[in-house]
């Protein structure tokens, strides 16, 4: 599904080594000192180019300002390298925003705005940026031909996709169809319990760098779970334990609806003191199930203490 805008990213392509729009007013900087290290992830950096967000902290040959659009796909697929066999590293959900930095070949390349998480796109996955008045809340909406349950569908979007449009009736009347109401909350609009989102996903087949209902990983459910509550965590489990830090100590026993609890390379949300909700790569899904057999099997797989920190996001 592509958005209906009129606008043409061939119109607006961001050059390499040329600032993606006007305003910096400079296209040369200086380093003072050494470059820093950094994290690839999340600062967007190639040989030849970089966001000029980092010049004078990270050398690049050329720096480029990014172009703001929004993903006009149900979930586009992020990928390492422009390559439609590379790894999925995430996706990006309809109406997120994503920062352009180059156009090239057909890929995209820049980050979330959500997350700031660094990859590449299909070009046609994007289109103009979007001022969202809406969040998808269920696990899927049906956009309608018209506003009519019995009316076709064309795409179905995922939970935590933002669209924009206008009530009218039951329905919320959009430049590409018809949503239901019930399955949408206000953009800004926050759950009080994160656990719920994370009970509604237990079934979900387990997909590397996935972030929707059909397909999610563990630090994906989280990331979601938990931006639905008004907290946006980083994507990767081990970016979101350094975020957030350890501050509890497990065996206390004072778990509580809502904590995370990570692993070596592993993260999930308590449903209560003794239950986790993880998408586990052993059940290939989302599934929940006692804590204690998740940190037995952890111990015994990395043969040092299973449990490397937990935390309650606020």
């Amino acid at each position: 599904m592509n958005a209906d805008s009129g606008d043409n990213l061939a119109t607006n392509r961001v050059r390499m080594g040329r600032p993606g729009v006007a305003g910096a007013g400079r296209d040369r900087f200086g380093l003072a000192g050494t470059s820093q290290s950094y994290d690839p992830r999340m600062v967007a950096i190639r040989p030849d180019l970089a966001d000029i967000a980092v010049a004078g902290k990270h050398f690049a040959p050329h720096y480029a300002a990014p172009m703001m659009m929004s993903s006009v796909l149900p979930a586009a697929v992020l990928r390492g390298t422009p390559s439609p066999d590379a790894e999925q590293t995430s996706e990006l959900l309809y109406g997120e925003g994503f920062a352009l930095l180059d156009l090239t070949g057909g890929w995209a390349w820049g980050y979330s705005l959500a997350d700031h998480y660094v990859g590449y796109l299909a070009a046609d996955a994007l289109g103009a940026p979007i001022a969202p008045t809406h969040r998808v809340a269920a696990t899927e909406a049906i956009f309608h031909s018209a506003p009519d349950a019995a009316s076709g569908g064309s795409a179905v979007l995922p939970m935590g996709a933002l669209v924009m449009g206008e009530i009218a009736g039951e329905w919320l009347a959009t430049a590409h169809g018809y949503l239901p109401l019930g399955a949408l909350v206000d953009a800004d609009s926050q759950v009080a319990d994160a656990a719920v989102v994370s009970e509604a996903m237990i079934g979900a087949p387990y997909l590397f760098g996935g972030r929707t209902k059909r397909g999610i990983d563990c630090s994906g459910l989280v990331q979601l779970a938990w931006a639905a509550a008004g907290v946006q965590l980083p994507r990767d489990s081990d970016l979101q334990l350094a975020a957030l830090g350890a501050d509890k100590d497990v065996a206390q026993g004072d778990l509580q609806r809502g904590d995370l609890i990570f692993f070596p390379g592993h993260v999930g949300i308590m449903a209560d003191a003794d239950t986790i909700i993880h998408s586990s790569r052993r059940w290939m899904g989302v599934k929940a199930e006692p804590l204690a057999d998740v940190v037995a099997r952890s111990a015994a797989k990395e043969h040092e203490p299973a449990v490397t920190g937990c935390k309650r996001p606020r």
